[in-house]
């Protein structure tokens, strides 16, 4: 009787003392933090259902882990959704955000994209890309809308930011100044009958023009030759002469968007 009663009592502490994995509560990956801009974070959970509009198609998302530099796995449904609900600030952080992911894992890494990464980005999703920014303006928005009017100005990027409105005139100036708008404040995130032409997508010139040219010059965009002879002819015949704010010897070129 007293050996049923000792067993009985080890039995019991040993199924109290046995502890499956299962049981044990999940522990939280960390995940890095990074500064606001061309600066990539973790794909955020959209407080209801957005629909699928991916490039390839895919398993099930809820057995299959997501990366954020998977190309085959990138989905625009985030970029579609703040453009049809014309929160054009979002759409924008959105477009950075794909352009880091679809440059490659260094770019990941990294936290923006060097301009030699810009040929690795597949044309179709550029144009992916460009297609909704379009879809969702009236056409007044997009890289090839940018694309347009930089040719038509020859491919002068003073007149070119002038023309979209990323540089603003200086008022108390007696000759046409031009100074760079700060980000974000001072730029346009309205689409109003106003707002320039193509002045979205921002596309961040703190390290030179290098970037936006190789995205502007991407097979994607190419539209072909037959504006070719057109290209800078509409500011030679118009006469303007267009003077930036360049005289200051401190002044510095500000692209900080």
């Amino acid at each position: 009787m007293a050996t049923n009663t000792f067993n009985s009592i080890h039995h019991n502490h040993s199924l109290r003392r046995r502890r499956h994995p299962v049981d044990s509560p999940p522990t939280t990956a960390t995940t890095k933090n990074y500064p606001f801009y061309l600066k990539t974070n973790r794909r955020r959970r959209h407080p209801f259902p957005l629909p699928i509009f991916r490039r390839h198609p895919t398993t099930n998302p809820s057995t299959t882990p997501q990366t954020v530099n998977d190309k085959d796995d990138v989905s625009f449904e985030l970029l579609k959704h703040h453009l049809s609900a014309q929160n054009f600030r979002q759409a924008d952080e959105e477009t950075r955000r794909l352009l880091i992911s679809l440059a490659g894992e260094a770019a990941v890494k990294r936290g923006y994209v060097f301009f030699s990464e810009v040929q690795f980005i597949p044309k179709e999703d550029l144009k992916a890309i460009d297609a909704l920014w379009r879809q969702h303006s009236d056409d007044k928005y997009g890289y090839s809308v940018q694309k347009r009017i930089w040719k038509k100005v020859g491919g002068d990027f003073t007149k070119f930011f002038i023309r979209v409105g990323w540089m603003k005139k200086l008022e108390s100036c007696e000759v046409d100044q031009y100074n760079y708008r700060s980000f974000p404040g001072e730029f346009i995130w309205e689409l109003e009958e106003g707002t320039p032409e193509g002045h979205l997508p921002l596309t961040n010139a703190l390290r030179g023009t290098q970037l936006l040219t190789s995205i502007l010059n991407h097979p994607a965009f190419d539209q072909g030759d037959d504006d070719d002879d057109d290209i800078g002819q509409e500011d030679r015949q118009s006469g303007v002469n267009i003077k930036p704010l360049m005289g200051n010897a401190s002044f510095k070129p500000n692209y900080t968007f």
